[in-house]
């Protein structure tokens, strides 16, 4: 199915599917489809998240990121066997090549360090590194509990869309690898060629976004790069990797990056995942003579693959023979639009 060459991003309310509204839930998830469809990203409102949890969060965020160089990387990623902590700029590459104008933290749910996928050397789950700051891991994690809330009500919408039961992805939501990133993007009054973030789609199901400046650029059918600028309260959602193959391609991940913008940003995604060994197939209902079903993945190695892909730290741990890539890994960009009309003119 082709995708709508769109200009501007639909906004859908799901405050019914957050409190269990019949009619109006239903009203919302429809209006969750359609966006999917034909655009891949929408506007959120109703999401249920408090202002003052995302204040918290930025707050805190502004605490770490202004911390001496020295002391970020007393969490690098790189020290972590979870993939959790400072990410510096320039340490993850997109398939095209391109280094990042940015730095980040990532953190996911927080788990003992005594659970046992983590102890089983499982690579996306277990504790989080947290810097020592005062209320640091208080205030990510009040923020972290309520997107994740608003992403449970979302997929509830996008099941209901679908034609499935509203708890169909329920009993994949046990313990996923959904991982949070704090993203700050430096004041530049030299802003070039180097972009933000490289054009790329998302590897998990669902995207929820908050950010405090435009930036974001979202790829239509035609090859043409839409803003999508923050509008006050709302989230962005965008559809990722695996709900393409659920769907088999009703929903379409679509590529988007963020452009070289001169003020200084922050940046929240919750990259919604399922739970790490989940099978990720077509949907019978989309599997057709004219669509054949496309071949399906394992979330977690998925996830894990394409991770391992565009981090320096991983691709060097390759490298020396400590990790190895999943059979069934894919390629970078195997995904979205410019995975599907070559859009590569257009980067």
């Amino acid at each position: 199915m082709s995708k709508a060459a769109f200009t501007a991003l639909p906004i859908v309310d799901i405050s019914a599917l957050m409190s269990g509204q019949c009619d109006a839930a239903t009203a919302a998830a429809d209006q969750l489809g359609r966006a999917a469809r034909e655009v891949g990203f929408c506007y959120v409102t109703g999401h249920g998240i408090p202002d003052a949890a995302f204040d918290g969060l930025l707050a805190a965020s502004q605490r770490f990121f202004a911390l001496p160089m020295s002391e970020k990387m007393q969490v690098y990623i790189g020290r972590s066997r979870n993939h959790r902590g400072y990410v510096p700029e320039g340490e993850e590459v997109f398939s095209v090549g391109s280094k990042d104008r940015k730095e980040a933290f990532d953190l996911g749910r927080d788990l003992p360090v005594d659970d046992a996928d983590y102890l089983g050397g499982n690579p996306l789950l277990g504790p989080n590194q947290w810097p020592p700051l005062e209320g640091f891991d208080t205030a990510v994690m009040t923020y972290y509990r309520a997107a994740f809330a608003a992403g449970r009500a979302v997929m509830r919408g996008f099941a209901m869309a679908l034609g499935e039961a509203p708890e169909f992805f329920e009993p994949y939501l046990q313990k996923p690898p959904s991982q949070l990133r704090l993203i700050h993007y430096p004041y530049n009054p030299e802003a070039g060629d180097a972009m933000g973030i490289g054009s790329h789609s998302d590897y998990e199901c669902v995207t929820l976004l908050r950010s405090t400046a435009p930036g974001l650029e979202v790829l239509n059918s035609a090859g043409q790069w839409v803003d999508a600028p923050p509008v006050p309260g709302a989230l962005i959602i965008n559809i990722g990797d695996m709900m393409e193959v659920w769907t088999n391609g009703e929903f379409i991940a679509t590529s988007h990056r963020v452009r070289p913008v001169k003020e200084e940003r922050y940046s929240f995604p919750l990259f919604f995942a399922v739970d790490y060994h989940t099978r990720v197939s077509p949907l019978p209902r989309f599997v057709t003579p004219a669509r054949p079903a496309r071949a399906g993945l394992i979330a977690g190695e998925h996830l894990f693959a394409q991770t391992a892909q565009s981090f320096r730290y991983q691709k060097e741990r390759l490298a020396r023979g400590e990790i190895q890539l999943p059979e069934t890994t894919m390629a970078l960009s195997s995904f979205g639009q410019e995975a599907r009309h070559g859009a590569d003119g257009q980067r």
